[in-house]
């Protein structure tokens, strides 16, 4: 009497097979999905620096040429 395991493991194999193709997309979306939420909440952030940017630069020229126009 032979009794050979690898029969039953070759079953299993599509099996784990799917369940570690399954936890390898988990993970990695893990990392899409936090990408997308740094993309997202990081564009708000960089409206309003360029905001402030912008008040700055309008802010040089006048304050120039007012200091140019006394001398």
């Amino acid at each position: 009497m032979n009794v050979r395991t690898f029969n039953t493991l070759g079953g299993f194999q599509s099996m784990l097979f799917c369940i570690g193709i399954y936890i390898v997309a988990l993970f990695f979306s893990i990392f899409i999905c936090s990408a997308i939420f740094k993309a997202v909440s990081n564009s708000g952030r960089a409206s309003a620096k360029t905001e402030q940017v912008d008040k700055s630069v309008t802010a040089t020229p006048t304050v120039a040429s007012v200091s140019l126009a006394t001398r």
